[in-house]
This record gives C-alpha cells, structure tokens and sequence, in this order.
C-alpha cells in the first residue's frame, strides 16, 4: 500500500494549504493600519515600514532559504516555516510596537523559505505537472491575498475583534496547513553524490539567471509600485477612498485568471518568448489608458493590467523550474530570483514617491510602469529561450 506522504493528492493539498497561508499576514495588515497606528501611538512612517518590512525580509532571507531546504530537507524546512509564520503571527499581537515588528519580521522569514522551497519541491515531486501545480499554488496565493485584504477590517470592526484579534485569526488557517503537511515529513530523499556539473553552477555567475532574475524583477516593481499608488492615484481623479479601493480588488481578482492559467499555458511551448510580449503588451496598453480621464477606457485597461500582474508572479516562478536542470540549481535560483525581484519591489514605490515629491505629476507613475513593461518584454525574452543552466 502507498504510503500516504507519496499520494500525489495528499502533496497537491499540502502545497495548496501552504500557498493560502503566504500572503494573509502581510496583507491582512493595510486596512488595518489605522487602528494599529492610533491603538500603539505609531508615526505614519513607522506605521508604513510595517508593509515594507516584509519585503525587505523577503530580500534578504531568500539568500539563505535554499540552505535551510539543504540542510533540513525541502518537505521539513517548510514545515519549519510555516511554524515560524504561526509564532509570528501570534506574538506580534502579544504586546506594542517592538513585539509587532518582531512578529512581522518572523512571518515574513517563514513566508520567503515556502516561497524559495516550494518550487524546486515541486520540480521534485511532480515535475509533469509543474504547469498545473505551479498554477495552483500562485492562484491559491493571489486569492487568499485578496480575501485578507478584504474581511481583515470586518473581522476588526463589524465582528468586534479588535485589530489584534483580526490577525489573531489567521493562525487557524495556518494550524490547518501544518497538520496537511505534517505527512510530508516522512518523504526522505537518497543522499546522492552531486555531479561535475551541479558543483559548477554558481547562479549569480550565470547570465540566463540574471535575466530570470531581472524579470522577476521587473514585475515585481510594477506589482508593488501600482498597489501602492495607484489608489491616491485614483482619488486624485475624483474617487472615494471606498471606490479607489474597491478598483485595485477588482484589478487584483481579475489577475487570478491570468495566475491559474499562464503556467498551463506557458509549458505547452517550447520556449515562453511569445506569451511574455503578449503579457507585456498587455501592460503597455493598459498603463496606456491611464493617461485619459475616461473611467470607463480606464476600466477596461486595468482589466488588462490585471490580467498580465496574475500571469507575470505566475510565469516567473515557472521559469525558475524550466530554466533549471536540477532541484539544487532550481532551490539556489529560486533564492536569487526572489531576492532580486523583493529588493527592486521595495525600491520602486519609493523612486515614485521621490519623482511625485518633485514634480507633482502623477503622469509620472505611468511612466514608470510603461518603462518597467518594456524591462519586462526584454528580460522575459532573455529568460524565456529554451535553455537551461
């Protein structure tokens, strides 16, 4: 009989169940920031830093996460983390502001190791499915994203929580993807004798890895930059601060298509050249629109815009499999991409903020994010030719 850690649907829950657990203590958190702020007397700026400091721990943290899989195993290294992410998310409302920041910077180091891990695990276990599962897994992620972001400030407010208690509780989620894991641990690979050439890859001396890297990047940057301002954005044309909101969830749940669907598609060619210029495209035309005042032709090109920021998170972590020979390149690529791509992500609503400061045109933030859809076509290009490292 096979045992249960080797059912192929058991793995496939497990990393679903991980993949719902990624996102909710990071966006759980910015519709609650105004109670979070008056409640421990935070200064805007403190109060900001608590979004940007689960990317710069993304950053840094996915330098090291390939290590930890190494060290531990992939299967007991997630587990690890997601026991990390429930510490985390228990403690940070334990008590005031240092407690909350150390409870954050927890969750997101237990975050980057699933993120780095996940993939090359994947590519382990179920590498004729790496299109379907990889699908999964970003949508799974994109869509709990949008629901924390949504039910976090009802939780708060119309059921009596508190704020404390809205974050509070997401550990239950997170009990429940530990348990679905737990019989991954049990998965133990052969130790092996690495060959010639997996001792040679050095990834960050490799230039396909620099393009993949660069277009993680790219889309990174348009990602954060655009959630982070194209609200006020909005608000400058006319919208409430309801309306402008509800646009970006609109925006972000119209992307789940492109999630889902990019890596099925992707892996039916030989190469991904031709769906990153349609993707690009896509985006170039969409920012486009931004530069009428017409809701309506906005509307519609944020439809596209939304479409391109689900399948580019998709389509990257795809690349990172298929560009890879192996689950070690893979795991070490993996890290490099994603820190490389949290870095420029933490970088580019600051240039903006900076060009908004002098200039006082928000024109320029559609130039930004014309400018970084061109970065995108070009290192999509790169990393989407069918070769391997």
């Amino acid at each position: 009989m096979q045992p249960l850690y080797q059912k192929n649907w058991v793995l496939f829950l497990g990393i679903l169940l991980v993949s719902f657990n990624l996102r909710p203590s990071i966006t759980a958190v910015g519709p609650l920031i105004p109670m979070i702020r008056e409640d421990l007397g935070l200064s805007n700026g403190w109060a900001g830093f608590l979004t940007t400091l689960p990317l710069l721990t993304f950053a840094t943290f996915s330098l090291f996460s390939a290590a930890i899989g190494k060290k531990l195993g992939n299967p007991q290294a997630i587990l690890f983390a997601m026991v990390l992410i429930l510490i985390g998310t228990v403690i940070r409302v334990l008590g005031g502001s240092d407690i909350l920041f150390v409870g954050t910077g927890l969750t997101g180091i237990g975050i980057v190791i699933c993120n780095v891990l996940l993939i090359p695990l994947i590519k382990n276990r179920m590498p004729s499915k790496i299109g379907i599962v990889t699908a999964s897994y970003t949508t799974g992620m994109t869509l709990f994203a949008a629901i924390a972001s949504g039910i976090s400030a009802p939780l708060a407010i119309d059921l009596g929580f508190g704020w404390k208690g809205s974050l509070l509780s997401w550990a239950i989620l997170l009990v429940l993807g530990i348990i679905i894991w737990i019989p991954q641990l049990r998965f133990k690979t052969a130790p092996r004798i690495l060959s010639e050439e997996e001792v040679k890859v050095n990834v960050w001396k490799s230039n396909l890895c620099w393009q993949v890297s660069l277009f993680m990047g790219a889309q990174s940057l348009i990602y954060f930059t655009l959630i982070s301002w194209l609200p006020d954005m909005m608000i400058s044309r006319g919208l409430s601060a309801v309306e402008a909101g509800l646009l970006v969830s609109i925006m972000q749940v119209i992307g789940l298509l492109g999630a889902f669907f990019a890596p099925i598609i992707a892996v039916k060619f030989k190469d991904q050249v031709g769906i990153v210029w349609v993707l690009g495209l896509m985006y170039v035309a969409g920012f486009s629109s931004l530069f009428s005042y017409s809701l309506s032709l906005n509307l519609v090109g944020l439809a596209f815009v939304g479409i391109s920021l689900g399948s580019s998170v998709s389509l990257a972590y795809t690349l990172i499999g298929l560009r890879t020979k192996n689950e070690r390149t893979t795991a070490a690529l993996s890290g490099m991409v994603q820190s490389t791509g949290y870095y420029l992500a933490a970088l580019g609503p600051l240039l903006f903020g900076v060009a908004f400061d002098i200039f006082h045109n928000w024109n320029f933030l559609i130039y930004l994010m014309i400018a970084c859809s061109l970065l995108f076509i070009y290192f999509g290009s790169k990393s989407g030719k069918a070769v391997q490292i």
